[in-house]
C-alpha cells in the first residue's frame, strides 16, 4: 500500500483528498496535517470520516512526513515550496495542489505571487500534472504541480484545436463560471451565504493567478505565444466550473466533432458529448470527470467550446489521485471511477 500524507487538510481541497483516500484501493492515510487544529480528531473536524478515518492531525513540520510513499500539499501558495526540498531529497514524492509549482518562470511566478520563490532550483524539475497532456513525465516524476481548477477545464477544452491548427492563437477568449467552493474555506464577507446568494458577478477582470498558468500550457500546445483573454466569474453554487471558450476557426471545412473524439477517445475522465450537447455542472458534480462540447456558430467562423468540471475533483483532489495513480504505475482510474452525485 502506498503511505500518504496530506499537508493542510483542513481546506475543501484537503478534505476532498481524504474523502478519495480513504476508499483508494492501494493507498492509506498516514498523516493528515493542520496548523489550526492540531492533536484534534480528524473526524471530529470532519464528522463524515467517521469510520473511515482514526488519525489526528499533527504539526505541518511532523517528522511522520518523511515515512510516506507521497505527501500532497493542500496549503495555500507559498507555503510548499519551503517544504518540498527536504522532502524531496528523503526520496519522497511530492503533488502540490498549490500555485508554487505550476510556473516555469521563477520572476513570473514572483510578479503574479508577489513574493521571491523559495524553491526556484526545482521549478525546472516540477512536471505540470495534466494527466492529458504529460502523462509519461508524470510517470517519472518525484515533484508534480497539480493544475489550478480554471486553468483544467480551459486547457482541456483547447488542446485538440490548437494541436491541430485549426484556431487562431489570438484569438481566444474564456469566460469561466465557478461555484464558491472555489475559493477556499476560509471565513470572507463575499463568500458568506447573504452576500454570494442570488448573485452573479465577474472578479479579477484586468488579470487573474491562473492566466499565466493557462497561457504557459497554450504556448506549449500552440508553438507561439497566444493571445488569451480569460474572465471568471463567482456564481452561487458550491461545486462546479463551466468554462465557455471562444476562438476564430482558420479552417471552415473540418469535422470538429471527430477531432474531439478522436483525440479524447482513450482519455478515460474525458467524455466529448453528442454534436449539439451543452454540458452542465451538476452532471460532473463529485466526480473527476471533465465533459466537453463543441459548437460552431451559424453567423460567424467562430468555434465555442463548452468544458464542464467539478472545480475540487478533476480541478483539484481527484486529478492529485490521478496523478498519483501514474506516478506509481497504477491503474489511472483507481479509485476515481464513481460516478457524479445527483441531484
Amino acid at each position: 500500500m502506498i503511505k500518504a500524507g496530506v499537508v493542510g487538510a483542513t481546506g475543501y481541497t484537503g478534505l476532498e483528498l481524504l474523502r478519495l483516500l480513504v476508499k483508494h484501493p492501494q493507498a492509506t492515510i498516514h498523516v493528515v496535517t493542520s496548523r489550526a487544529e492540531s492533536g484534534k480528531p480528524v473526524a471530529d473536524i470532519f464528522p463524515g470520516l467517521r469510520g473511515e478515518i482514526d488519525l489526528c492531525f499533527s504539526e505541518h513540520e511532523t517528522s511522520l512526513l518523511k515515512d510516506c510513499d507521497i505527501v500532497f500539499f493542500a496549503t495555500p501558495n507559498a507555503t510548499a515550496m519551503h517544504q518540498v526540498p527536504a522532502l524531496l531529497q528523503a526520496g519522497l514524492k511530492i503533488i502540490d495542489l498549490s500555485a508554487d509549482f505550476r510556473l516555469q518562470d521563477a520572476q513570473l511566478w514572483s510578479r503574479w505571487y508577489g513574493q521571491t520563490h523559495a524553491a526556484e532550483e526545482l521549478l525546472d524539475q516540477a512536471v505540470y500534472g495534466l494527466p492529458e497532456l504529460h502523462r509519461e513525465k508524470i510517470a517519472k516524476a518525484s515533484l508534480v504541480a497539480n493544475p489550478g481548477c480554471y486553468p483544467t477545464a480551459v486547457i482541456l477544452a483547447l488542446i485538440p484545436a490548437l494541436e491541430a491548427g485549426i484556431i487562431d492563437p489570438q484569438s481566444i477568449i474564456a469566460d469561466a463560471k465557478s461555484g464558491i467552493s472555489g475559493a477556499g474555506r476560509k471565513a470572507e464577507l463575499h463568500n458568506n451565504f447573504c452576500e454570494a446568494s442570488e448573485n452573479f458577478k465577474a472578479y479579477a477582470v484586468p488579470g487573474h493567478r491562473h492566466l499565466p498558468e493557462i497561457c504557459q500550457a497554450l504556448n506549449t500546445l500552440a508553438k507561439k505565444t497566444v493571445s488569451l483573454t480569460f474572465v471568471p466569474h463567482l456564481v452561487p453554487m458550491v461545486r462546479g466550473i463551466h468554462a465557455t471558450v471562444y476562438a476564430q476557426l482558420l479552417q471552415k471545412k473540418i469535422d470538429i466533432q471527430s477531432l474531439y473524439e478522436k483525440r479524447y477517445k482513450d482519455e478515460p475522465f474525458i467524455d466529448v458529448m453528442p454534436m449539439g450537447s451543452h454540458p452542465d455542472t451538476r452532471s460532473v458534480r463529485g466526480s473527476n470527470y471533465c465533459r466537453l462540447a463543441a459548437h460552431t456558430s451559424r453567423e460567424s467562423n467562430t468555434l465555442v467550446l463548452l468544458s464542464v468540471i467539478d472545480n475540487l475533483t478533476k480541478g483539484a483532489a481527484g486529478q492529485a489521485i490521478q496523478n498519483m495513480n501514474i506516478m506509481f504505475g497504477l491503474d489511472e482510474t483507481a479509485g476515481l471511477t464513481f460516478p457524479p452525485l445527483s441531484p
